[in-house]
Order: structure tokens, then sequence, then C-alpha cells
């Protein structure tokens, strides 16, 4: 039993390197994931920008249209007067032609306005553009950096993995069903080394005659208080 104990302490010592490992590739991963989510959202600015300037070249249109059709409108109440025989028709057609050129003037200045509109996004959006393209380039290699790292921890991990099945190979089932059940109840922690009279997985007192047993390595003890397996770390 007493090389079970030694192995289980080396295998506990093994699993919360794995863990390690597997912690710090999760952080990383979590990096690539924020940094992804940056590209995104500058590319989502994009996209709405280049949304506006659809809108308003839709628009710029229309008015366009609208104007086309009053200077049609304007052109053939003109054409009108010369069949005009009485002071009232005058009037009326007079009158539909000057509401028709303000109508005119007004489009136009809408015009320019979009047009002016337009020429702004589309300087924005050539900036925006530049930004995303300089910001893709310094997260690829953000990322390509972070990526190395993960893979050098995947072949840390395959390692300690290999040298964890080996040790398990030579410990009974039934101790390593009480080893796994421990690490999920102890966040990881099944094996605790007992010194000065504690248990310091959970640093309370042990019993004193439990210690001998401790020392004749004849049996799995665990911590009265805490359920850990206890090991004697002697040559510390």
């Amino acid at each position: 039993m007493r090389k079970s104990l030694k192995m289980l302490d080396e295998l506990q010592e093994i699993d919360l390197k794995i863990d390690g490992f597997k912690g710090e590739r999760e952080g990383m991963l979590r990096e690539i994931d924020l940094l992804d989510a940056k590209v995104a959202e500058a590319e989502s600015v994009v996209a709405v920008r280049n949304a506006d300037l659809t809108i308003v070249e839709e628009e710029k249109r229309g008015v366009e249209e609208g104007l086309e059709m009053e200077l049609e409108n304007i052109a053939r109440a003109e054409g009108r007067i010369k069949e005009i025989k009485t002071q009232k028709e005058y009037q009326a057609v007079s009158k539909e032609i000057t509401a028709a050129r303000k109508q005119k003037a007004e489009m136009e200045d809408q015009i320019l306005r979009k047009i002016a509109r337009f020429e702004e996004l589309k300087g924005e959006i050539a900036g925006l553009e530049e930004n995303l393209e300089e910001l893709r380039g310094n997260i690829a290699g953000q990322k390509g950096d972070i990526q190395a790292r993960i893979d050098s921890l995947d072949e840390g991990i395959v390692k300690d993995m290999a040298a964890r099945e080996e040790i398990v190979k030579g410990l009974p089932a039934s101790v390593m069903r009480r080893y796994n059940l421990l690490r999920e109840q102890r966040r990881g922690l099944a094996v605790a080394e007992a010194r000065g009279g504690s248990c310091l997985g959970c640093n309370m007192n042990l019993p004193p005659q439990l210690f001998n047993s401790l020392f004749r390595g004849d049996d799995l003890i665990t911590c009265p208080h805490c359920q850990r397996i206890l090991i004697l770390r002697q040559e510390a």
C-alpha cells in the first residue's frame, strides 16, 4: 500500500499540472474569442456605415426621380401657356409653374445634401476599412502567438496524460474510483499531506494515533474532517 500511496501522490501532482495546463488553455481560448469579438465589432461598424451609404444613395435616387417628374410638369405647364385664352387660366398655370419651380429648387438642394452626405460616408468607410485591415493584421499576429502557446500546452498535456496512464495502470480500480470521487468532491485535491499533526488539505488537527497507521502505510487513511487520502512525505 505504501507504493500505492506514493503513486497516488505522483498521480495528483500530474493531475494538478494537467488541470493548470487546461485552465491556462481555456484562458487563451477566451483571449482568442475576445480578439475575434474586436474584429467582429469593427466589421459591424463598417457594415452599418455601408448600409447608411446604401440608404442615402437610394434616397438621392428617389429625389432625382421626383425632380425629373417636376421638370416634366414645368415643361408641360409652360407648353400650355401658348394655348391660354383667359387671364384666369393664365394666373392658374403661372401659379402652378411657380410652385413646381419652388419644388424643383428644394429637390435640387436635397440632392446636393445627399451627395455631400454620400461623400462623407464614403470617406468615413474608407477610414474604417483601413483601420479594420490593420486590426485584422495585428490580431492575426496575436492569435498566432496565442495558438503557438496553446500548441505547446497541448504537447505538455499529451505527455502528462501518457505518464498519468502509466501510473493508473499500477493502481487498483477501487483506489482509482475513490481517488476520482474525491477529486470531484474536493476541487481536484484528493490527496493531502499529513504534517505537524495536521491535514494540510483542510488544516485541521489529526488524532495522534492516526500517524501510527500512516507510518506503517498498510492502508489508505483518510482525513476524518475532509476525507482526503492522507500521505506522509517522510523524505521531506
